[in-house]
């Protein structure tokens, strides 16, 4: 099932998010929905806190549904934990599903070391490189509150003012479903 994405100015973005257990209820079909969410909008990643959950899960898949990238990098991350960054930052322009229209250069290290569980319950400890990295990075700050616009400088924040501002209110057309923070939840 798609899910709407959470737009900019949501609260449940800015929350350092919780450790779930192995009984999380409806866990494996969450992280199926998730990927289809994803795909759905062209994104290579995707953070729990993106639907509405404040908990430690997001999901990576570099080759955003192309089954025959021999680069792919897929792969799901509970209570992640990135234990160190390494090298010589590195900009790249970035962008958000939850900040649709917005690009910009942000810098970050090309080495993570991070430990997790997968979605079958394993504990990994792993060295990643280049693009999957960053792309760890990028959804690793969702679940510690932090979006790829905070990384910015202020001269730059205050130049997008305007476009985020825009994008809280649900003045913004995305090819996905998305809910703004001045929309209720469905229950």
């Amino acid at each position: 099932m798609k899910l709407p994405i959470v737009a900019y100015g949501d609260p449940v973005l800015k929350k350092v998010c919780t450790p779930i257990e192995e009984s999380y209820p409806g866990l494996q079909e969450l992280i199926s929905n998730m990927f289809e969410t994803m795909y759905n909008a062209s994104g290579v990643g995707l953070a729990a806190p993106q639907i509405g959950l404040p908990i430690r899960l997001f999901i990576v898949d570099t080759a955003a549904g192309d089954e025959k990238d021999k680069d792919r990098y897929k792969k799901v991350f509970i209570n992640a934990q990135i234990l160190e960054e390494t090298g010589e930052p590195w900009a790249f322009n970035e962008g958000c599903l939850s900040i649709p229209d917005i690009r910009e250069d942000v810098m970050r290290k090309p080495n993570v070391k991070i430990r997790y569980y997968d979605e079958n319950w394993k504990l990994h400890e792993e060295e990643v490189t280049g693009m999957p990295a960053r792309v760890i990075q990028h959804e690793y700050d969702h679940i510690e509150g932090t979006l790829f616009t905070d990384k910015l400088g202020l001269l730059r924040k205050r130049m997008l003012k305007s476009k985020l501002d825009a994008i809280s209110k649900g003045n913004i057309h995305a090819d996905y479903k998305m809910r703004f923070p001045n929309q209720k939840r469905r229950r």
